[in-house]
């Protein structure tokens, strides 16, 4: 294939502008880099016709008095979801007002030099003097170490004059170790009044064992966020306005242990079936919708040898370590 090249005649390319975003409540422009997206520090936006969860709420509200909150369940546990809905609400009834910061991960965010430069973004909000000083030492030729940069940071958040949170979601996106060490050293010398949050499907590889010695982390795991009855009732009804009677709503619960997204796609199915029961006594994995999660969500998001293997050991009803030493 031949290389397509600009005629001599044609105009320069304008150089790339940084984009200038403004972030919290105080309004502060910020200046990022090319490589840094905007949208990754943005709380998301909770969906209408939420579920009210006062009780995970509250839990929440309860961690502010530890540095670490961990939220940790698998895919469709409305993790961000309940994060989000709970900084909306803080932000709206807080008295004096929570500092929030948000950044969402992904896969690039791996790279210590980009996940350093959004962390800085993300901190502007609380920290806007030394998070524009790491954000340009990080693209200097000759930048000081991640620890260092980290420390500026760290410094200039001791003397907080409120509670802030900063919120890491999709945190099971991070493989590489040199990040899972940076926070490790931030939650060792973590300020008096800032908060860690973060949200994962995994419990991440951080000294939690040290911090739950020394009471230091509120926990809510896919246990807690599972949805009860009550709320399943809420959900259908209020939701989606389906009649749906108690022996009905308590099949479904049972069906989905809970499971939120799993909920959402049993509905969406159940209102084409005449015969609700039925319905319910035949739902399982196998529902069109919910393959299609589980494909996108979570097969699709495996290293390519975990995907091999769960493929050519999923004929298996039950399985061993020589079975499936055979079979792969």
């Amino acid at each position: 294939m031949g290389h397509l090249s600009r005629s001599s005649s044609s105009p320069p390319s304008k150089p790339v502008r940084p984009r200038r975003v403004v972030s919290g409540r105080d309004r502060v422009p910020l200046t990022l880099p090319p490589d840094l997206l905007a949208t990754k520090l943005h709380i998301p936006q909770p969906r209408p016709n939420l579920v009210r969860r006062d009780r995970l709420l509250a839990a929440l509200d309860a961690g502010l008095d530890r540095p670490l909150i961990l939220v940790a369940a698998p895919a469709g546990f409305g993790k961000t979801t309940l994060v989000s809905r709970w900084m909306q609400l803080r932000a709206a009834s807080a008295e004096p007002p929570l500092g929030m910061c948000w950044l969402s991960l992904d896969e690039g965010d791996n790279d210590p030099g980009r996940f350093l430069r959004h962390l800085a973004a993300a901190l502007h909000h609380i920290t806007p003097r030394a998070s524009e000083m790491v954000l340009a030492l990080s693209q200097a030729s000759s930048s000081p170490p991640f620890p260092a940069m980290l420390g500026v940071l760290i410094n200039d958040l001791v003397p907080l004059p409120r509670a802030s949170v900063l919120v890491l979601d999709d945190y099971h996106v991070i493989r590489e170790r040199s990040i899972h060490e940076a926070i490790a050293f931030l939650l060792d010398h973590i300020p008096p009044r800032f908060h860690l949050l973060i949200a994962t499907r995994e419990e991440p590889p951080l000294p939690l064992a040290r911090l739950r010695g020394r009471n230091a982390v509120a926990e809510l795991g896919q246990a807690d966020l599972r949805f009860r009855t009550d709320e399943v009732t809420t959900f259908l009804q209020g939701w989606l306005g389906l009649t749906v009677s108690p022996a009905d709503v308590g099949a479904l619960e049972a069906r989905t242990e809970g499971w939120i997204t799993g909920l959402q796609l049993a509905a969406l199915s159940m209102q084409k079936h005449a015969d609700v029961a039925g319905f319910l006594a035949a739902f399982g994995g196998s529902d069109r919708h919910v393959l299609d999660y589980l494909v996108e969500e979570v097969l699709d998001r495996q290293a390519r040898p975990v995907q091999d293997f769960l493929l050519r050991t999923s004929i298996l009803d039950r399985f061993c370590s020589p079975l499936c030493n055979a079979l792969v």
